[in-house]
């Protein structure tokens, strides 16, 4: 018996030729990849890729399969959506209100409404997509949050109302990214001099980002050569595959990096943000607890946070 969950790794691996960028992007690890598709490959009695040191190439029974995936997902997609609509009939539906930081919410939310029960759940989103300061303000007096997804470094730069509960959800750490025409040895470390002379692009002064990063540079007497300033990680990350400069970006961003660069080890650059939930401690709803188990479990299934 094939598993569809099998056959939508299978599409992504197809679809990107690797194994690590297809993890990124479902929330494995690249090992439960390719156990993955050794399963099925068990389960179709034929090989489905030719693996080489580091890469691997679809075989025709592979590029057969994925014609027939799609439209075999389709149809369960479309089973379990009818089922979710019968099942929530007459069913009073809560809306939840969610403050969530922007690179959070572009990994999780989409594995969160694709989930094949969501519907059955009678939840209504209303997001609110911003910074920490601007969703917890959305939860203090007069706000109208019902949760709050939030990141912090270290124990000051952002406080809350003490009716609030906070729950820790995992460390996203930062990564030193580059482009991958830049020279340099698989196995290298950056020195601080390196990092000084690299060209990088920051994110705009007095965003949270900024700040980090500004305190940790200042704190090793760097002062980086800022070749753009961007707010955004995905386009950040693409203007370093352009070649344009190096950028500190989390974990949470790497989702979506495109081809042309690489990560590198910096040991003096130790940089994560801790991300918690807020809620009132009183009159919560209950769904909005549901929402937090849920996006929980999505960032439990993130190969690195923890």
């Amino acid at each position: 018996m094939i598993n569809p969950v099998h056959l939508r790794t299978l599409l992504e691996v197809v679809s990107h030729r690797s194994f690590a960028t297809a993890a990124s992007r479902l929330g494995y690890t690249a090992s439960a990849v390719s156990q993955q598709m050794t399963a099925l490959e068990r389960s179709a009695g034929t090989t489905l890729f030719l693996r080489g040191a580091r890469s691997i190439t679809p075989t025709p029974a592979a590029l057969r399969m994925v014609r027939h995936a799609k439209r075999v997902l389709t149809d369960i997609d479309a089973l379990m959506a009818d089922v979710a609509t019968a099942s929530t009939e007459g069913q009073q539906r809560e809306e939840i209100r969610v403050g969530i930081f922007p690179s959070l919410a572009a990994y999780a939310l989409p594995q969160l409404l694709s989930a094949p029960d969501w519907n059955s759940l009678g939840i209504n989103l209303r997001l609110w997509i911003g910074e920490p300061q601007q969703t917890v303000a959305g939860l203090g007096a007069g706000g109208d949050l019902d949760l709050a997804l939030i990141f912090q470094v270290g124990p000051g730069g952002l406080s809350w109302p003490a009716n609030l509960s906070r729950a820790w959800l995992g460390d996203d750490q930062f990564r030193v990214v580059i482009p991958a025409s830049w020279p340099m040895a698989d196995d290298s470390t950056l020195s601080l001099d390196q990092l000084a002379q690299w060209p990088w692009i920051m994110h705009h002064p007095g965003a949270s980002d900024a700040t980090l990063i500004a305190r940790l540079f200042a704190s090793y007497n760097i002062h980086p050569q800022v070749a753009a300033y961007c707010d955004d990680f995905e386009a950040s990350l693409n203007l370093v595959a352009a070649g344009l400069g190096a950028a500190l970006v989390p974990d949470l961003a790497m989702a979506r990096a495109p081809e042309g660069l690489r990560i590198v080890d910096a040991p003096e650059i130790r940089l994560a943000r801790s991300i918690f939930a807020l809620m009132p401690e009183q009159g919560a709803k209950p769904k909005a607890a549901v929402v937090l188990d849920r996006l929980s479990q999505v960032l439990d299934r993130h190969p690195t946070l923890g």
